[in-house]
């Protein structure tokens, strides 16, 4: 058994259904940690602070990004994300396996501090039934919408630095596959 706990960091371009993987993952395996991100997005209205985000103003965030308290961070769609050290730490000190979901970008960062870290991509079938999945959730509007399209387009093209590429073509294929990628890697331990 490890000294220490691991990471499994999840991303995906928006609406790729990375949150609804992670959450059901969660839900049975509550013996995984998950890492709450801070943004200074506006909480969606099935949202709850403290649960799926912590939900603070941009100079607050400011304030942390000057205060060294974030493992990463990143604009994403025009707003601030970032991961808690203080989170990360506690953690990997429980001897915990910490699942985080992260944006690309934050993965990468998170990648060059922790290579060890359990990557995986969560792909789209493809960018057409990506924007029927954005447009399916209407929590966009139609500029957020092609802004999601064109980042992802971005994003795909970084999905060769993960270790693990999951097509979420159909949602309960792509949950068992994580899972059996998490088992592997509490076998590890």
């Amino acid at each position: 058994m490890s000294n220490t706990g691991s990471l499994v960091v999840v991303t995906a371009p928006s609406g790729s259904g990375k949150t609804t993987i992670y959450k059901r993952i969660l839900k049975d395996n509550p013996d995984l940690y998950f890492s709450v991100s801070y943004t200074t997005r506006k909480r969606r209205v099935f949202e709850v602070d403290g649960v799926d985000y912590f939900y603070i103003d941009r100079e607050s965030f400011e304030r942390k990004i000057e205060s060294d308290e974030f493992i990463e961070w990143a604009t994403v769609h025009g707003e601030l994300y970032g991961t808690e050290r203080r989170q990360i730490e506690s953690c990997l000190k429980k001897r915990k396996i910490c699942i985080l979901d992260v944006d690309v970008q934050g993965a990468i960062r998170i990648m060059e501090e922790y290579p060890d870290a359990l990557t995986i991509f969560i792909q789209p079938p493809g960018i057409e039934e990506l924007e029927q999945r954005l447009r399916k959730r209407g929590t966009e509007s139609e500029e957020d919408i092609r802004i999601r399209l064109m980042d992802a387009q971005n994003e795909l093209e970084y999905r060769g630095l993960f270790k693990y590429i999951v097509i979420n073509r159909i949602a309960e294929e792509a949950i068992r596959e994580v899972e059996a990628i998490i088992e592997q890697e509490k076998n590890k331990r």
